[in-house]
């Protein structure tokens, strides 16, 4: 291997090193049709799971490992090719190729979002264009993941893009690592670039691979997202690039045809089958992510020669060659296509027909962009100018637009939480059903804009654990002298009613001692979310509450005795709760249990309070019936006709009408989401609520 010093563009002054390998040694690079032909089935399968199936398919993993085989092949064989060592021509070239879609897309979909989704929703797609347009959407969708309240939202239809950032990372990381070593190694001995960059890259995907076991059995909803925890698919597909020397290609090409064709066949079915086998939100970026990682390296190499299998022909297909050609425009529209399109019909799924139409949307979407932007971006000249200014000045107008309706939604917020000022009087909230109150004229509080800021004391107070976080967090509430005990246990339906117990706890003297986990109710069996997800952590953590509360002997345990039905409308209380109160009874705690609260959604589909209210003239367009919020008879008393330790409250009168369940009652805004009610409600159903206490405690 020899190096050469040239300058990196006609006009630089100066000298920098490069790299000059021997052709016979250098990494090969004819085109593969069949590998065009890989990335085509990719976004086929990313669109019709995400479209028909709502999982995930594993073709994001296979872009991963492509992205990284392509991206590394390209930055070798430029260093050894004797082309400059300056990392700038290739950060133009990620720009170019990443940039002008992604703000296509995403001014596209900002326009989608003002004119489809209510105004509420658009300061959190501000900051997702935000996000997206820094590339480092990703991690704003991992610190989110552990907050309840931003997951209770509707997905975003900038969600998706977050294996752009991924990319975009490891590009940068990329071209750092191989600027470096190349450097290096032309100063020392140009044999070691190539071996160098190799270890350098084992070590990253070895690191993160165990990073990602680690975080994955832990904190899933995190390391989906995580880029330390997502490096090793792309550094893997790297590590091959570096190591496909011609002598090495020509030796793979050697294999008998039968070992090629067997490792093809392997990995094309472990690609189509991993979709409907695995469940890639829950197993991904674990170690169940080597399927779809290993089968893409196996087809890499399976392809590798002029004798292909049959997979190779199979993937080498004009009909996938041509989808593969536009894949990444198809995979930037098609999510906020499908996101809008639901949004319009108000369905929780496309179905068939409705599916077929938002696949030939996307496609016809995604080919525009591909004429429009990427064609004139890779031509060059001045179409590529203009393309790239007109991209970068329309992306800034509409961040700058962003950031004034942020600035704007700022100032319509009070910045406080609007219990702390409630006035009965004009707003009795649940006293208009519990006690026939009357209701003045008055504007509704908390507006729709404070609304998200009207949440229970706990919260503020950082005294509930988040979906993260396995330790038991403990506060104190009420009458913190008092003698006699109530612990608040469970999820936030359970937090919900801290502010009607603080205030009964200071004027009935108990002490109000939380034990909360965001959506986690007590539960000794195996815990599912909202997402029919499994939750892990929700058991061990139960399991530490338990046995605090077996410890500490409080006079009450209070917390939910029922949840929504999944399997129609009204409520039920499940098994895992019943034999939580059992375990509770053998310590000798009585339970004080309350009948959950309705939950808003359209045919299945949660909707919030406020983005409801900022849709329309009437707060009774947003009300349910509640039919199909609760159950005509409240079904814990049969589940707990055995247990003498449960004392049952229900204020699902307070919450309900006979007929309707409304979102505003007596000019206090009822749910600061889809089914967390406000603190300011909570605060006018302390009433009804110290009344039933009083019965079932006897404290006054």
């Amino acid at each position: 291997m020899q190096f050469s010093r040239q300058p990196s563009s006609p006009g630089e002054q100066g000298s920098v090193a490069t790299i000059d390998r021997p052709a016979e040694e250098r990494a090969t690079t004819p085109h593969r049709q069949d590998l065009n032909g890989l990335r085509g089935l990719a976004i086929g399968l990313v669109v019709v799971f995400h479209v028909w199936f709502g999982r995930v398919s594993g073709g994001v993993d296979v872009f991963l490992v492509l992205s990284g085989y392509f991206f590394v092949g390209s930055l070798v064989r430029r260093a050894e090719a004797g082309g400059s060592l300056n990392p700038l021509p290739a950060l133009r070239r990620v720009f170019l190729r990443l940039f002008p879609l992604i703000a296509v897309v995403s001014i596209l979909t900002a326009l989608g979002t003002a004119l489809l989704l209510p105004r509420t929703r658009w300061a959190d797609l501000g900051d997702q264009l935000i996000a997206v347009l820094g590339f480092f959407q990703n991690w704003q969708l991992a610190s989110t993941a552990s907050d309840y309240l931003a997951a209770d939202g509707s997905v975003t239809p900038l969600q998706h893009l977050w294996s752009m950032a991924v990319q975009g990372q490891f590009y940068l990381l990329a071209i750092a690592l191989v600027s470096v070593i190349a450097y290096v190694a032309s100063r020392v001995n140009p044999n070691y670039f190539r071996p160098s960059l190799a270890v350098t890259l084992l070590i990253l995907t070895a690191g993160s691979f165990l990073y990602a076991l680690a975080k994955s059995s832990r904190h899933q909803a995190w390391a989906y997202y995580d880029s330390g925890a997502r490096l090793w698919e792309l550094a893997l597909g790297g590590l091959l690039a570096v190591l496909m020397t011609s002598t090495r290609s020509r030796q793979i090409a050697s294999l008998p045809f039968s070992v090629r064709a067997t490792i093809g066949w392997a990995g094309l079915s472990s690609i189509l089958l991993c979709g409907i086998v695995l469940d890639g939100a829950q197993q991904f970026p674990g170690p169940w992510a080597l399927v779809p990682v290993l089968a893409t390296l196996a087809l890499i190499l399976s392809g590798v020669g002029d004798d292909t299998p049959w997979t190779s022909k199979t993937l080498a297909h004009p009909a996938l060659t041509w989808l593969g050609s536009f894949a990444f425009a198809l995979y930037l529209i098609h999510w906020p296509i499908l996101v809008f399109a639901l949004v319009i019909t108000g369905r929780p799924e496309a179905g068939p027909l409705g599916g077929a139409l938002i696949i030939a949307l996307s496609v016809a979407g995604a080919l525009a962009l591909r004429r429009l932007i990427e064609v004139p971006v890779e031509r060059g000249g001045r179409s590529r100018r203009y393309t790239v200014l007109a991209c970068v000045v329309t992306a800034a107008v509409v961040l700058a637009a962003s950031v004034a309706w942020q600035s704007y939604a700022s100032s319509q917020t009070t910045g406080q939480r609007a219990v702390d000022t409630l006035d009965l009087p004009t707003h009795p909230g649940a006293l208009a059903l519990t006690d026939g109150a009357e209701v003045p004229k008055a504007s509704m509080v908390p507006s729709i804009f404070d609304a998200p800021l009207d949440l229970p004391a706990s919260t503020l107070d950082g005294c509930i654990a988040d979906f993260l976080e396995r330790d038991v967090v403990h506060c104190t509430y009420g009458d913190t002298d008092a003698d006699r005990t109530i612990a608040l246990a469970g999820g936030s339906h359970s937090e919900h009613w801290l502010t009607a117990l603080d205030e009964l706890g200071k004027s009935h003297g108990f002490r109000v001692d939380t034990y909360l986990k965001m959506g986690c109710p007590l539960t000794v069996d195996s815990m599912q979310t909202l997402s029919d997800n499994d939750y892990p952590d929700c058991v061990d953590w139960s399991r530490g509450v338990l046995t605090e509360l077996a410890d500490a002997s409080p006079d009450f345990v209070f917390t939910t005795a029922t949840r929504p039905s999944s399997d129609g409308p009204g409520d039920v209380t499940p098994e895992s709760y019943v034999h939580v109160w059992q375990e509770l009874g053998r310590d000798g705690i009585d339970v004080l249990a309350i009948r959950d609260t309705p939950w808003l959604h359209n045919d299945g589909v949660a909707y919030r309070a406020i983005d409801c209210l900022a849709t329309t003239t009437s707060p009774d367009h947003c009300a349910m019936p509640r039919s199909e919020m609760l159950s005509d008879v409240n079904p814990a008393p049969s589940a707990i006709a055995d247990l003498t330790n449960v004392r049952l409250l229900d204020l699902s009168d307070s919450v309900c009408g006979p007929e309707l369940c409304r979102v505003v009652e007596g000019n206090v805004l009822v749910y600061h989401d889809s089914h967390h009610l406000t603190a300011s409600y909570v605060s006018t159903l302390s009433a009804e609520l110290g009344r039933q206490l009083s019965v079932q405690t006897g404290w006054w």
